[in-house]
């Protein structure tokens, strides 16, 4: 799909990442829990107990994929509905919760509909970050919370080289024996996507949000950041 000097910007960003997760779909969970050793059940749980949502509350599941947030929100007491980009993800999900096709920077959602929203591992896929940050603004009610998952860094010298090493080489190796190896050469290349951490959590504040904290997950290679949405209007 890409090679590390060059990554896909803009409306071929759009269509790349469609066409890879529509690719990888039918075996996607598979591949998380082999190259997570299965932590990625655990950073769901904590995403969605960090949320803090009485029971019964609407959260919606941006680039749900198969559909795991949705079912632990759902096992949480919680009313998931989930949106996707990739209709090979949405046909591939394993959940009961309510799924839409969509774009998480235009969302065919009502302002203020949401008690909260989650994400999981979605953000170095959009093509703005801080375009998705306002469209949350809008669909979440002030007070109501968001909990986003994402990929990370260890601050660690020797994890970070160990990390580098592995979600570079092997992790490669895994997608291509049972998926995609290209779609899964993406994965390590995609961080660079990610603009630095404070530039990230200003932006969520400028966005119109409160409580802004990152919390580093399983010695740093994954991350959580929550927060609240503030009473004030969004920026029109």
């Amino acid at each position: 799909m890409t090679t590390r000097a060059r990554l896909p910007v803009g409306e071929e960003k759009v269509r790349a990442v469609r066409s890879m997760f529509d690719a990888i779909a039918p075996r996607y969970d598979l591949v998380n829990r082999l190259m997570t050793f299965r932590m990625d059940v655990g950073w769901r749980r904590r995403t969605v107990r960090r949320l803090g949502l009485r029971p019964r509350s609407l959260v919606v599941d941006l680039a749900c994929g198969t559909g795991d947030l949705c079912r632990e929100l759902q096992r949480s007491g919680l009313r998931p509905v989930g949106v996707d980009l990739s209709m090979g993800m949405l046909t591939a999900a394993r959940t009961d919760a309510p799924l839409i096709q969509g774009d998480a920077l235009r969302l065919p959602l009502p302002d203020r509909v949401a008690d909260g929203v989650t994400c999981g591992f979605a953000l170095r896929n959009l093509v703005d970050i801080g375009a998705f940050f306002t469209e949350l603004a809008r669909v979440v009610r002030p007070g109501g919370r968001i909990a986003l998952l994402e990929v990370a860094e260890p601050p660690n010298p020797l994890l970070r080289a160990g990390h580098r090493i592995y979600f570079g080489r092997v992790v490669p190796r895994i997608g291509g024996l049972l998926s995609d190896a290209d779609a899964y050469r993406y994965l390590p290349e995609s961080v660079a996507y990610l603009p630095p951490t404070a530039d990230l959590l200003g932006s969520l504040a400028r966005a119109g949000f409160t409580n802004v904290r990152r919390e580093l997950l399983s010695a740093g290679i994954a991350q959580l950041i929550t927060a609240t949405r503030t009473k004030a209007e969004w920026a029109a």
